[in-house]
């Protein structure tokens, strides 16, 4: 399992410094939010892409995948009423599908809670039904790509629309293609589920629709700076057979973005570590 950093944690910080930061800590990748790279990330020529690649990998490291897919352009939604906004929130997935596999990436998770929330007056229903065909009209190109696209599941207050890992299971089923799964976030997954997140891994890692894992504690900040304890879960990812990668996405930085994902890196290093001992 490799170890990445989503990258906006160090957003401060040209990409070349971001790498030769996480790379110093013990990352062993990236895991890039598109709005990073410029405001309409979706356009970005393949010389650009081509550059940034090459920024990453002359560092020692990997681009594992993209998340946080919608924020730039703005106005984006999946579930609107409005087909020609679907139209073209689709043409920018089509534009970062390129952008995650020009980049030499794995993995694109579909969080972007603000660009899935439902019209006004609408349900779920309505929602899931258009998700559904928006992302069904896309899997050959992400398959095409040698992609996996995830829906991610995420907790309330932020969402209210695919809240857990079972809601997010039934559209993939829906869907129906394996290039279209879902994953798990620890902090979302602690907040919202009815079981701990060692379990959820256990249940649900076997039935394959399991294809991305995300650490971060239930109160926002890095893994090890609160009280969900990570090393059931990283037993239960190993005895699962989890063979992708693990990102670690705070969205609190204490004291800072850097010092918080230094800390992260070496506590997971050290539970992954202890974990080797035991076997």
């Amino acid at each position: 399992m490799r170890l990445s950093l989503c990258n906006e944690v160090l957003a401060p910080l040209d990409l070349a410094r971001q790498c030769a930061f996480a790379r110093a800590v013990g990352y062993d990748g990236l895991e890039i939010a598109p709005f990073t790279l410029g405001e309409e990330p979706h356009r970005l020529s393949a010389t650009a892409i081509a550059e940034a690649r090459r920024t990453v990998e002359d560092h020692g490291l990997a681009v594992t995948g993209l998340h946080w897919l919608l924020v730039a352009p703005p106005g984006l939604s999946i579930v609107s009423p409005d087909a020609g906004l679907r139209s073209r929130t689709r043409d920018v997935i089509l534009g970062l599908l390129d952008l995650a596999a020009g980049l030499g990436a794995r993995i694109l998770v579909h969080g972007s809670p603000a660009q899935r929330r439902p019209a006004t007056g609408e349900g779920t229903d309505v929602a899931f039904g258009r998700a559904r065909d928006l992302f069904a009209s896309l899997t050959e190109e992400i398959a095409a790509r040698g992609l996996i696209y995830c829906i991610e599941p995420l907790a309330p207050p932020d969402n209210v629309f695919i809240e857990t890992v079972a809601e997010a299971v039934r559209l993939v089923e829906a869907v129906g293609h394996p290039a279209f799964r879902t994953m798990i976030d620890t902090s979302a997954a602690s907040a919202r589920e009815a079981e701990p997140v060692a379990d959820l891994i256990r249940r649900w890692m076997p039935t394959g629709h399991i294809a991305h894992v995300q650490l971060n504690d239930a109160n926002r900040r890095g893994p090890g700076e609160g009280r969900d304890r990570f090393a059931p879960v990283l037993r239960a990812l190993r005895e699962t057979g989890y063979g992708g990668d693990i990102a670690i996405e705070p969205f609190i930085y204490e004291p800072d973005g850097p010092a918080c994902a230094a800390r992260a890196a070496g506590y997971v290093r050290g539970l992954l570590e202890a974990l080797d001992a035991e076997t």
